[in-house]
Parts: C-alpha cells; sequence; structure tokens
C-alpha cells in the first residue's frame, strides 16, 4: 500500500499551454528520500477516488521543495486537474521513490550522454544538479529534443549548469518542427545517423568510452537503442553491463 505525504503547492510555471513545471511544499521532517532520476507518484483526491501518476523529480535531493515537470494529457484522469492548482492548494506525493535511471547504476565511463525528449529532461535536470556526474565523466553531454522552440525548456538552468561545469559540460537542443536559432533540425535518430549530433558535441559516442542514458518518448528511445546496437553498444543491466541505459517517458 502507497504511504502519502501531503503537501501544498508552492508554485507553478506554465512554460506552454501543454507543459507545466510544478513545485510542492511538504511538510518539515515529512522526508522525500530518492536518488536524482527517480521518480514518485503525484496524487489528487476526486470524487472519493484518489488518483495518482509517475512523475520524475527535476530538483536535487535534498531540496526543501520537490518539483515536477509534466505534459498536460486533455483525456487524463490527472494532468488536467493537476494543471489547474494554484499556490496554497493541496496535492499528495508518495512517501517512496522508484525508477532504475540513476548513475548509481550506470558504469563509469569517459563520457556520459543524456538524451532526451520533451519531459524526458525532468530526471536529467535532477542528475546534473547534483556532484555524481561530475566526479564520475569527463564529459557530460545533455541532448534535449522537443517540437517547437517554446517546448526547449529550463533553459536558465541550463546556463547556470554550464557556467558552473565549463567545458565539462555541453547541451545540445533539438527542434523537429520548427527552426530554432543554436538548435539542430530533426530527430535524434537520424541526426545520430548522419553524425550531426556528435559533431556538435566534438564527441563520438562508443562503446569504448560512452555511457547513454536514454528518456523519453517511446520511438525516440528503440530507434536510438537499435542505432546504438548496430555499433555494437548493449543495454546495460546489471548482471551484463552495457552501455545503454532507459525509460520510457510514457
Amino acid at each position: 500500500m502507497t504511504t502519502w505525504l501531503e503537501g501544498s503547492v508552492a508554485d507553478q510555471a506554465r512554460w506552454t499551454s501543454r507543459l507545466l513545471s510544478l513545485k510542492v511544499a511538504i511538510p518539515p521532517g515529512a522526508g522525500q528520500s530518492f536518488e536524482a532520476g527517480q521518480f514518485a507518484k503525484l496524487a489528487l483526491d476526486v470524487e472519493g477516488e484518489r488518483i495518482a501518476r509517475p512523475y520524475s523529480f527535476v530538483n536535487a535531493p535534498g531540496d526543501r521543495q520537490l518539483e515536477f515537470y509534466y505534459a498536460v494529457v486533455p483525456e487524463g484522469p490527472l494532468s488536467p486537474r493537476l494543471a489547474m492548482l494554484a499556490e496554497g492548494d493541496r496535492v499528495f506525493v508518495s512517501a517512496s521513490a522508484t525508477g532504475f535511471l540513476v548513475l548509481s547504476e550506470v558504469p563509469h565511463a569517459q563520457v556520459l550522454w543524456l538524451i532526451s525528449t520533451g519531459t524526458g529532461i525532468g530526471p536529467f535536470l535532477s542528475i546534473l544538479r547534483t556532484e555524481a556526474p561530475w566526479k564520475a565523466y569527463e564529459k557530460v553531454v545533455l541532448v534535449h529534443a522537443a517540437r517547437y522552440p517554446s517546448e526547449l525548456v529550463y533553459a536558465d538552468m541550463v546556463s547556470d549548469i554550464g557556467r558552473a561545469r565549463g567545458g565539462q559540460f555541453a547541451c545540445i537542443r533539438i527542434t523537429s518542427r520548427e527552426a530554432s536559432a543554436g538548435a539542430l533540425s530533426g530527430r535524434i535518430p537520424a541526426l545520430l545517423q548522419d553524425g550531426a549530433l556528435e559533431t556538435r558535441a566534438a564527441r563520438a559516442i562508443s562503446a569504448e568510452k560512452s555511457q547513454v542514458m536514454l528518456c523519453g518518448n517511446p520511438d525516440m528511445v528503440r530507434e536510438v537503442t537499435a542505432v546504438l546496437v548496430a555499433r555494437g553498444m548493449k543495454k546495460h543491466r546489471r548482471r551484463s553491463p552495457g552501455q545503454i541505459t532507459a525509460e520510457n517517458y510514457w
């Protein structure tokens, strides 16, 4: 049975009509222990029923406020209601977190690639706000793909990370339906196949030197995995170490 923490909305930022970030304050001492990259459940009580869905943490472990980046699914049972919440409204957060998109599960390498589409950037932002990736990898490359420039969110946070980490960090943005200054155009699998992604990062993806974490659209995860497998890489498992760690984000 799920144990719930009762929190309240501290802030809600609307990036676009369908993309929002929700900050939740939980009571002091209530505790929400998780590892960067994991997710918890958010829930609301609706007509006597508690409706819950999983969302990844954007904040780093230990932050006083929890943050979740999500997309509104118009026909969904929860996200349209989350989007209507205002400061001070009640929201429930599961006391336990789960998920294996975490660096403690990933072998060390020279280069860590964090490849995301849409709201899949959320857990990677949590990871980047900890010390773990900077201690374990010589170079960290964040890839964020979206349909439109307006969906390339958290630009200020990413810029702050870049200033703090200098040449150890690179961010590559991609749009598929509308060109954006400074961003590549197209889809991640094609940009990987034609070399444009690695050219922009000035780093090659290889089984010998890279670890790749994927989060987002299941089609992207599947297609990028196929491209990497063709290069001699394989999915990472505890009993059979590899170079690809993935999580489908819906």
